[in-house]
């Protein structure tokens, strides 16, 4: 890769080389014609050569070394085996731009192509967060009774409850994975679809499904729900029980009542986890976000002692980018 370089727009420019210690991977970090480095170039204001395992850096002090530390990061996360995608890229450079950067880039950076600090293992994949709010999340699994994850649409809220709960499944640390969700309408009546009840609610549920296929081998998760291992349902499928020695996550929970929310909460037993996952600017219940259980119960319980709510924005969407533009278009106006 080499160029025509872009003129200096002020004094303060700085240059860096960066040499890597494994040829053979620079295929993979440089991407296919280059693109990777293009998009850095393009993200970063930065301007990039590449000879061999070298790589040149030049633009203002502040770029350069953000354009070093996502470079650092990607590479030791192709050298763990995880493949660099758009997403990938647009993840570590958000991190990068974090004052914080201790337990992720600079753990990525000078850990020698080690293990990252925080990872979930699961039967097909392990999940390492791409987000600072990630890595606090994944890091509130593992010390918290009840987590409210709350948030905008692809930043990762339910998978990586599904991920942990999966990997505590497998360790034998819970023996039961409890996956539910409101079966709300969003312009659609349940009335008016097709088949007994568990086919009406299926196409409600189908996204915790993927996400269970995503992180065990689909004749697994068959063989585990056929068992009572994994259960999906309904919240209303909920009412009158105890929940012990469960992993219990509830999915888009800005479409329970406060009603609602309280009897899901108050099913919680012994060795139990749970997560409420949703996003308090897209309930689909009638009466708008008052009617919401989600609001209601982050309102009244934040601060209570084994409870922690994580916050999620526009930058910590890991989907494909144009998706966290289009929420914060959408955040920016007013309703």
């Amino acid at each position: 890769m080499s160029r025509k370089p872009v003129p200096a727009q002020s004094g303060d420019r700085s240059r860096a080389e960066l040499v890597f210690d494994r040829p053979q991977l620079m295929a993979q970090l440089f991407g296919e014609f280059d693109k990777n480095l293009l998009a850095l170039e393009s993200r970063l204001g930065v301007y990039i050569t590449a000879r061999g395992n070298k790589v040149g850096l030049e633009g203002t002090a502040e770029s350069v070394a953000q354009a070093r530390d996502v470079l650092h990061g990607l590479y030791n996360r192709i050298v763990r085996g995880e493949v660099v995608d758009t997403g990938l890229i647009e993840a570590v450079i958000a991190m990068s731009s974090e004052p914080t950067l201790a337990g992720i880039i600079q753990a990525d950076s000078g850990g020698g192509g080690g293990a990252p600090q925080i990872m979930i293992r699961t039967r097909k994949k392990t999940i390492v967060p791409r987000t600072m709010a990630q890595a606090h999340y994944m890091r509130e699994l593992l010390g918290n009774d009840i987590i409210f994850a709350l948030g905008p649409a692809g930043t990762g809220k339910t998978y990586i409850a599904v991920a942990q709960a999966v990997a505590q499944l497998i360790t034998g640390s819970i023996q039961r994975l409890i996956l539910s969700r409101p079966a709300v309408e969003a312009g659609e009546k349940l009335g008016f679809l097709p088949g007994d009840m568990k086919e009406k609610v299926d196409p409600y549920l189908r996204p915790l499904y993927d996400a269970l296929n995503d992180c065990l081998p689909a004749e697994q998760v068959e063989r585990r729900i056929a068992s009572g291992e994994i259960e999906i349902a309904p919240i209303a499928f909920m009412r009158g029980r105890t929940l012990a020695d469960a992993f219990i996550i509830l999915d888009e929970a800005q479409n329970t009542t406060p009603a609602q929310m309280k009897m899901f909460l108050t099913r919680f037993g012994e060795n139990s986890r749970m997560v409420v996952c949703g996003d308090p600017k897209q309930t689909d219940l009638p009466g708008g976000m008052n009617a919401s259980g989600l609001n209601d119960a982050v309102g009244r319980l934040e601060g209570v002692e084994g409870l922690s709510i994580c916050r999620f924005g526009s930058g910590d969407v890991v989907r494909h980018p144009i998706v966290g533009r289009i929420v914060e278009a959408y955040e920016g106006k007013s309703d």
